[in-house]
């Protein structure tokens, strides 16, 4: 192997028309980069997106498979004894507390896991010298975090319906169809957001995976079957009917059940103004976290 060429220029002589071409060249360059606006950004989302459909068998069969389990256990077993829940079959009731729970899943985990198992790699370093900005950065993660838990939520909900929730059927074919679809939908997004904010910031925080693992074993899940999924608060006695309404999920599992449905134990504004009030919040420790490099540059 030949070796490197040596700099025999003198010192305090000028450089060489070649390093003063390649100096004139970098600021150029960089500016270019930048110009790529959200190519960047565009780019990381389908590394991410690639990244969980790789493993799909894990990150997509499996808990639609253990949520359908649910559907089953839940919707047949107890559904022969409550018959109907605010005037819906309990089948047909129980549908959306199961996708707001794969959704909420689905939604931290991939962000949370895939930032921090990046972090832990080194290979962050790779993404933070990039020109990306900190909002095109947010972008990749919490966007491929979206399109999984919408992916899982909408495999649930289909799968339901041909399965016999009829009442379900009934209000997205009925004359206000595209407006129940499009609250749905709009409920499927802003929380998978939301959570995918809350993944990104405990991943940023974490310094190991007991960390990653602490939130939703010990406060997430908790508040997700507390929320609503398998119950309407009418039926729970006093005060636990309003302890319950101070759980930001209850708010998120009625939104999405007005939606496929048409029953609600809250009024459907305020299920907006706690979800949007959840992404305001979160996005913006996110942001903070990234401005400020804290647990990932120090």
């Amino acid at each position: 192997m030949s070796a490197p060429p040596q700099d025999n220029r003198p010192l305090g002589a000028p450089p060489s028309r070649a390093e003063q071409a390649a100096r004139e060249r970098i600021p150029k360059l960089a500016a270019e980069a930048e110009k790529q606006g959200w190519f960047g950004a565009w780019m990381l989302f389908r590394k991410e997106i690639k990244r969980f459909w790789s493993i799909a068998s894990q990150t997509v069969v499996s808990p639609v498979v253990t949520t359908m389990l649910y559907f089953l256990v839940f919707g047949y077993s107890l559904g022969d004894r409550l018959q109907e829940v605010r005037g819906i079959p309990y089948v047909d009731f129980l549908v959306p507390g199961l996708v707001m729970l794969s959704l909420i899943n689905n939604a931290f985990i991939n962000s949370a896991f895939s930032f921090f198992i990046n972090k832990i790699h080194g290979t962050l370093v790779d993404i933070l010298v990039t020109p990306l900005t900190h909002a095109q950065l947010m972008f990749g993660y919490t966007a491929a975090s979206i399109v999984r838990a919408v992916l899982i939520g909408s495999i649930i909900w289909a799968v339901a319906m041909a399965m016999g929730a009829d009442q379900i059927i009934t209000t997205i074919t009925g004359p206000d169809g595209l407006l129940h679809l499009a609250i749905t939908l709009s409920f499927m997004v802003l929380t998978s957001l939301s959570f995918a904010f809350i993944g990104l910031d405990i991943a940023i925080v974490a310094e190991d995976f007991d960390h990653i693992n602490l939130l939703p074993n010990f406060l997430i899940t908790p508040l997700t079957f507390l929320g609503g999924v398998f119950y309407s608060i009418e039926m729970l006695p006093e005060p636990w009917d309003l302890v319950s309404r101070f759980n930001p999920i209850l708010y998120m599992v009625n939104g999405i059940r007005y939606g496929m449905t048409g029953v609600s134990d809250v009024p459907l504004w305020q299920g907006y103004a706690v979800v949007i009030t959840l992404n305001v919040v979160f996005g913006a420790i996110a942001w903070w976290l990234l401005s400020t490099g804290k647990k990932i540059r120090e």
